[in-house]
């Protein structure tokens, strides 16, 4: 299936489409593909928002892009692998079993299905503003990554022993 399709899957069972793309093989190229992809999207996301913010506050948009690119493009993706050690390491301390490449593809997966509400969120934040519907977009997304992140990773770990 194509990227598209499998990030509207992923709305219906995230632990399928995960586990889809890991019988795929282990490829790093591909996991820092999607994660890539993920920051840049959340990146560009972000733009209608500081567009708003700079010309709301006298502010230069070209600062406040800059900043967002050097959190979303060089940043965040050293953070994400790190908290897909981490994850891995707690999980392996209670019993369960599961490899680098599979923590960090939930992780980098997650990010990517997520990539609709992110965008949508810029928007609101661009024409709307900072507010309720903002912070409950906001809500939305976190609450799905969550779900996303933890399906994927829930469908391709190894029981107990």
């Amino acid at each position: 299936m194509s990227v598209t399709r499998d990030i509207l899957a992923t709305y219906r069972g995230p632990g399928q489409v995960v586990s889809r793309r890991l019988a795929m093989g282990v490829r790093e190229d591909r996991g820092l593909a999607i994660l890539m992809a993920a920051c840049v999207t959340i990146f560009i996301a972000q733009w209608p928002r500081l567009a708003r913010e700079a010309h709301l506050q006298g502010l230069e948009l070209n600062m406040l892009l800059g900043g967002q690119l050097l959190v979303w493009i060089f940043i965040m993706p050293l953070a994400f692998y790190v908290l897909a050690i981490l994850v891995q390491t707690v999980l392996r301390i209670f019993g369960r079993k599961v490899d680098g490449f599979t923590s960090r593809f939930a992780l980098f997966w997650a990010l990517l299905a997520i990539a609709p509400i992110s965008l949508f969120r810029g928007l609101v934040g661009g024409f709307i503003g900072p507010g309720v519907v903002y912070d409950s977009v906001g809500l939305i997304a976190i609450l799905m990554f969550t779900w996303f992140w933890m399906s994927g990773l829930r469908s391709n770990m190894a029981t107990p022993s």
